[in-house]
């Protein structure tokens, strides 16, 4: 299925997804020029609680006709978005003589998903919004509805007024209450990351010379499963460059310092002649051999890859 979103760079002006079926054909996604005759701003927030909250402010002739707001406790990211996006098109499709329709959304992903055919946990939520457009459609040749995409940090009037709404909203929870699949599934997947990051942090399985990085915020890198994990996105998959990253990480690596653990026979000074013991500190911010204006400056991943990716023979065997 075709869709577009031009421009693709987030800026203030919100970037626009189109739909305009030919009256029953809702897979059909076409570029067409309209003009502003009804904004649907729109926005989402889940608190602490797990409360989610969806506000919608339904404009028309530069002034709010309606302004809309519903709850949900246990849902995830994915689904207070829907909701938000159901919450006012839904109302603005049932005005009376609308034919054009503007969606101010920061879930321009979310809006191209109500047209997905393939079967996903979701669809008990996107089937009924799907009718409904389908009948909205139906109705008139002309109808049609325009997404736009508006981040929050952009604070576009319209929709920064919404969002202020939402995060001034206050919900208070009542226990017990149901959880959906996909928020029981995340609760799970999040309990076995939590159990797998604290075991990881504990355990001395990773070595007793294990370098714990930081990440560009300071924090101490966790592993994860996300996004091609924890490490790898950093290093990028060059070979040799992984293989020397994963020897100064762990300590492994044919330096000094591991020949004086493991080979007490071999050398172990550096061949630079100014450390007895040739340790991985010394290789890094020491060593003459190494150019000293590539050398970290702090913890962080980058900055260790960065040296590593100057200086390609550290940490090599060929380096001996």
């Amino acid at each position: 299925m075709d869709a577009s979103i031009t421009p693709t760079t987030i800026s203030p002006t919100p970037s626009l997804l189109i739909i305009s079926p030919e009256c029953h054909d809702l897979a059909k996604i076409a570029k067409v020029v309209i003009y502003f005759s009804l904004d649907l701003l729109h926005k989402e927030s889940i608190g602490k609680y797990h409360v989610a909250t969806a506000a919608a402010h339904i404009w028309t002739h530069h002034s709010i006709i309606k302004q809309l707001q519903v709850h949900s406790l246990n849902v995830t990211p994915i689904e207070a978005e829907l909701m938000a996006i159901h919450t006012g098109l839904i109302p603005a499709m049932e005005i009376d003589g609308v034919h054009e329709i503007m969606v101010i959304t920061d879930s321009i992903a979310v809006a191209k998903k109500i047209l997905e055919s393939k079967v996903n946990p979701l669809q008990n939520m996107f089937i009924p919004l799907a009718s409904a457009i389908k009948t909205f459609f139906s109705k008139d040749g002309r109808n049609n509805i325009r997404f736009w995409y508006c981040p929050s940090k952009a604070e576009w009037p319209r929709h920064k007024l919404v969002d202020d709404q939402v995060k001034a909203s206050a919900c208070t929870p009542t226990f017990p209450s149901k959880e959906s699949h996909l928020f029981s599934r995340k609760k799970e997947c999040d309990n076995i990351l939590c159990e797998w990051q604290t075991y990881f942090a504990k355990s001395l399985k990773k070595g007793h010379y294990f370098l714990n990085f930081e990440d560009k915020k300071e924090r101490v890198i966790k592993p994860t499963y996300a996004k091609g994990g924890s490490w790898l996105p950093v290093i990028g998959f060059t070979n040799s460059l992984c293989a020397c990253f994963t020897r100064m990480t762990t300590g492994h690596a044919p330096i000094g310092e591991y020949r004086q653990r493991f080979f007490p026979h071999l050398p172990t000074s550096c061949p630079c002649g100014k450390a007895e013991v040739q340790t991985r500190e010394h290789i890094v911010m020491e060593c003459e051999r190494h150019d000293p204006s590539t050398r970290p400056c702090n913890i962080i991943i980058n900055s260790f890859v960065h040296f590593l990716a100057d200086n390609p023979e550290a940490f090599c065997f060929d380096n001996g």
